[in-house]
């Protein structure tokens, strides 16, 4: 069992390398390390590489996503929910690929395939909704739908992002249509 403190100074090494990354990927352990009030010792004790510290960050934030389903269905319907999650997964996928030079191309692989399961479990979860209530066409596949999003996070970001109005295409795809 891991000790109170040992969780707490995990968490905080993983929200300090977080937003340590977002300001720059060039950040050292170091400065980690010192961000989050923790030894190197601390650091390389939960994290022995950086690469360790990338992956764990980027697992975090996939389980955040995946765990918000229930939620966002709770308070939004279906189709508002699967916009709004994929705009976090758009959100995710982008900050996974900036961290590109930190990865091997070997540990983008494993995560890939670590996380993919979960994911289509979610968008499984969210069409489900939509199915079920009528929104979302019966032969919507989350397979395809993930492939599709997957143009997404390689829209430009900043002033020229399309990723809303194409994930607007998107999701007027799936819309139910009644029978004519």
């Amino acid at each position: 069992m891991v000790r109170s403190d040992a969780r707490e100074n995990r968490a905080r090494i993983l929200e300090a390398a977080r937003q340590a990354f977002a300001e720059s990927g060039d950040t050292s352990m170091n400065q980690i390390a010192q961000r989050a009030g923790v030894g190197p010792g601390t650091l390389y004790r939960n994290f022995p590489t950086r690469e360790a510290l990338v992956l764990a960050i980027y697992q975090h934030e996939v389980d955040q996503l995946i765990g918000s389903v229930p939620e966002l269905l709770a308070t939004l319907p279906p189709l508002k929910a699967l916009q709004r999650w994929t705009t976090d997964l758009v959100s995710a996928m982008r900050k996974k690929h900036g961290l590109g030079d930190a990865l091997s191309s070997g540990a983008h692989q494993a995560i890939t395939e670590q996380t993919y399961g979960p994911v289509i479990a979610a968008i499984t979860q969210l069409l489900d909704a939509g199915k079920r209530d009528g929104t979302i066409r019966t032969d919507a596949d989350p397979g395809d739908f993930l492939q599709l999003t997957g143009a997404l996070w390689r829209a430009a970001s900043g002033a020229k992002d399309r990723s809303q109005p194409m994930l607007g295409l998107i999701l007027d795809g799936l819309k139910a249509h009644p029978q004519r």
